[in-house]
């Protein structure tokens, strides 16, 4: 087949997009492919941008710039337009315009097929805020949460005017429902962008500032101590369970992209019923958000053995140390299989939602 990896974007997820991108055009060539790799803000990457990128290290990058993302909108058809004939769209963005449903909307117009969801489930799924309303009512667990109330953010500390007074109140109520430590993020980002764990509520709206430079929304979530999990779907299978021991608290930006940051376990030291349930959970979720393809559903078990879903990402990292591919291998799926099997779930799904 003809496939165009799409990678790259303006997102904060830029450098793990470009990483994923470059690997999945090897593995999909080493198929027998015939494969095209554009980064989505610059255009067609030829072989040795590809090889350099391949030899690159993942490093954080700074917040995406407004006027690239008005670029990027006014770009992008006019890229779409002027590549070569593809058969299939193969995308390996992540974060923002690329994962969000925008992109996906626009593909929806050419009537090409493309991996992952489509737009109303990826926009379902990385709105954190709407995905735990969904986890709920198809009876999946999730940590507590709440919306932060952003819009003309003063300085609560201080209690002069309106603004200080409503972060004051939210302040003390974070506090009373939730507890401390929480975790405090960007509604719309993965990757763990912009997220910070607060363990004294004095520190509660820095954090929110922070989270704030990222989205136009923050949620702060109950700190769920315990064990970090992880279930990827492929089709309507579930692969084997994962556990991720970090080096830090959490399963943050170093901990993902940084070789001997984290110990990845594949499959998890679960008993069955214990897999059975968290794999059950995941496929619940997965539907409760009309994923399709793939995707990877994460999870925190409390020490009394509750699983609680954080997210589901609809187009997770596909990096040399990416959890999908390590889910896969579990199974006894290579990369370039996983890659193929991808592809070819997006050709039987086109059209779905």
């Amino acid at each position: 087949m003809k496939i165009t990896v799409l990678m790259g974007g303006t997102s904060a997820e830029r450098d793990v997009s470009l990483a994923s991108g470059v690997r999945v055009a090897e593995a999909l060539r080493s198929c027998g492919h015939e494969v095209l790799s554009v980064d989505t803000a610059h255009g067609i990457l030829s072989a040795p941008d590809e090889q350099a990128l391949l030899s690159g290290k993942i490093v954080k990058t700074i917040p995406p710039d407004v006027q690239a993302l008005v670029r990027l909108n006014a770009q992008l058809p006019g890229t779409l337009r002027s590549l070569p004939q593809t058969d299939v769209l193969f995308l390996a963005l992540h974060g923002g315009q690329g994962e969000d449903g925008t992109l996906q909307a626009l593909l929806d117009l050419t009537g090409v097929p493309y991996t992952g969801s489509g737009h109303l489930a990826s926009a379902l799924a990385m709105d954190k805020d709407l995905s735990k309303h969904l986890f709920l009512a198809a009876g999946v667990p999730t940590a507590d949460w709440r919306m932060a109330p952003i819009s003309g953010i003063g300085n609560w500390e201080s209690g002069i005017g309106t603004a200080g007074k409503r972060e004051q109140s939210f302040a003390e109520e974070v506090e009373r429902k939730l507890g401390v430590p929480v975790i405090v993020k960007p509604s719309k980002q993965g990757s763990t962008v912009g997220l910070s764990i607060v363990r004294e509520i004095g520190a509660l709206w820095d954090a929110i500032n922070e989270a704030a430079k990222y989205d136009d929304e923050v949620m702060v979530e109950q700190f769920i101590p315990g064990r970090e999990l992880t279930v990827g779907i492929l089709g309507d299978e579930a692969l084997p369970v994962g556990e991720i021991i970090p080096v830090h608290e959490i399963y943050d930006y170093e901990c993902k992209y940084t070789a001997g940051m984290a110990r990845e376990i594949f499959p998890a030291d679960l008993t069955a019923e214990e897999t059975r349930t968290i794999q059950d959970l995941a496929r619940r979720a997965f539907r409760a958000l009309k994923l399709r393809g793939y995707a990877r559903i994460d999870f925190r078990m409390s020490p009394d053995g509750v699983f609680y879903c954080l997210e589901a990402n609809t187009l997770p990292g596909m990096t040399a140390l990416s959890l999908i591919p390590q889910a896969a291998a579990a199974q006894g799926i290579s990369f370039p299989e996983l890659c193929d099997r991808i592809v070819r779930l997006a050709v039987e799904t086109q059209g779905d939602t």
